[in-house]
């Protein structure tokens, strides 16, 4: 007698796919959201005015994925804001594109190849959902505080003219939406590049040992630079003791610092100056390099920061070191077939592309000014921790002022000297790969034992 068939629990096809990208898409905004709270919390966002926190969390996730925020406001003619932020807190950043990727990866387990067109329907409804809640996230990025003009003569004049100065934030429509799209579509492409894990169409699966290897390697270099950072950042909270502002900066600027230090580990250079108390995560022996006199532009290199700090020149030795083993581990990774210059000239490729990828993530444009009748204000006070809030700041009504932030990677030497760098790094870790076992290899003794 033939048996009835039976169908899995569960909802439809359509209705499932749906439901994973939606699960994709709520776990990187959740995660997100959660690291920027925190981090904002502990810099003392939390304690600004008029509910402004949770919007200033959602500026900061627009940071995040690449948007940019624009700083306005006013008193009618008398006082106005001219203002803007393009800088990406990368910890929130990095937080949201694991946590996205692992989301995803999880749902294709157990599959060695997926058809294509499955994995353009999936990626499709992913990035659906993505837009639809980067669109939601610029609603939320905006907000307006009633803040003090400065001074007690400028208070006064304001108050005659009874004038209610306001400043706010809001965040850029087309470009968080447009960039934000963009830092998707290069999660996914990176998931897919670098892990085992992701099951890839037939026609792609024979070229994924000339990429995975090298990807996964230099995806272990970025990880690397993020545990000494945070390494080195839990040490100075416990000399300095200065706990609360160190942690913030680690959730909040961890990947921005320790990524910059790689690049210029390697011998890349970044241009830009400070002006004003902009209150970001910068560094000190940065913040020394880069404030310069007015009309003049610094560079950030291995000499300028050791000039103010000696232990600078420690970060050509870390990335000589680290590059070597990730050469190590790629060529491991690597099938023995698979020749010297292949795995040199494939290292130095994902070595390029990972600098690119810095120096694009770490550039940093923070402006602002305040002008009353025409005629701008000193530097400092309450404008630049409003700023400083959105990337680990404090209270944004002290008063205000004006100043810049301004750093710009050197992309046309940075690339490639970071290919010179992998080439030769690639090549002597395929020497040291000869003599170890490659991962898949059987042995002699293996194959006789089977």
């Amino acid at each position: 007698m033939e048996q009835p068939t039976t169908r899995a629990a569960g909802p439809p096809g359509a209705v499932r796919g749906w439901l994973d990208a939606l699960a994709v898409v709520l776990a990187g905004v959740v995660a997100m959201a959660a690291v920027a709270a925190l981090g904002l919390w502990l810099a003392g966002a939390a304690d600004l005015p008029d509910g402004g926190f949770a919007s200033v969390v959602a500026a900061t996730l627009a940071l995040a994925v690449g948007g940019s925020v624009q700083l306005d406001g006013g008193a009618g003619g008398f006082a106005a804001v001219d203002a803007g932020i393009t800088a990406m807190p990368l910890t929130v950043s990095v937080v949201g594109a694991v946590t996205m990727a692992e989301v995803l990866l999880r749902q294709l387990r157990f599959r060695a190849v997926a058809g294509g067109r499955e994995l353009l329907g999936r990626l499709a409804r992913t990035v659906v959902l993505w837009v639809l809640a980067l669109v939601l996230l610029t609603l939320a990025a905006r907000h307006s505080f009633v803040v003090p003009l400065g001074g007690d003569l400028v208070q006064s004049i304001g108050g005659a003219l009874g004038l209610t100065p306001e400043v706010g934030f809001h965040a850029e429509g087309p470009s968080t939406v447009g960039i934000g799209l963009a830092w998707l579509l290069a999660v996914l492409a990176a998931t897919f590049a670098v892990s085992r894990r992701a099951p890839l169409p037939p026609a792609l699966v024979r070229h994924q040992l000339a990429v995975r290897p090298a990807a996964f390697a230099l995806w272990t270099v970025l990880l690397a630079y993020l545990a000494i950072g945070a390494l080195a950042g839990v040490l100075t909270a416990v000399v300095n003791g200065n706990a609360r502002q160190t942690m913030a900066v680690l959730l909040l600027a961890l990947p921005d610092l320790a990524w910059m230090a790689f690049g210029l580990g390697l011998g890349a250079e970044w241009h830009g100056r400070l002006k004003g108390a902009l209150g970001l995560p910068v560094p000190k022996p940065l913040a020394e390099v880069l404030r310069v006199p007015d009309g003049q532009e610094a560079t950030v290199d291995l000499g300028t920061l050791a000039d103010q700090d000696a232990r600078a020149w420690w970060l050509l030795p870390l990335a000589a070191v680290v590059l070597l083993a990730a050469a190590f581990l790629a060529a491991r990774r690597s099938p023995r077939t698979v020749r010297l210059w292949q795995h040199a000239v494939r290292f130095a490729l994902a070595a390029a592309v990972t600098m690119l990828l810095v120096g694009l993530w770490t550039r940093m444009d923070a402006e602002y000014g305040l002008s009353v009748l025409g005629v701008g204000l000193g530097e400092g006070g309450g404008l630049d921790d409003l700023i400083g809030s959105v990337l680990g700041g404090s209270n944004p009504v002290a008063g205000l002022g004006s100043g810049s932030l301004t750093l710009r990677p050197s992309l046309w030497t940075a690339v490639p000297l970071a290919a010179g760098w992998g080439l030769v790094t690639g090549a002597l870790g395929a020497l040291l790969a000869t003599r170890v076992r490659h991962r898949g290899e059987v042995t002699e003794q293996e194959a006789a034992g089977s």
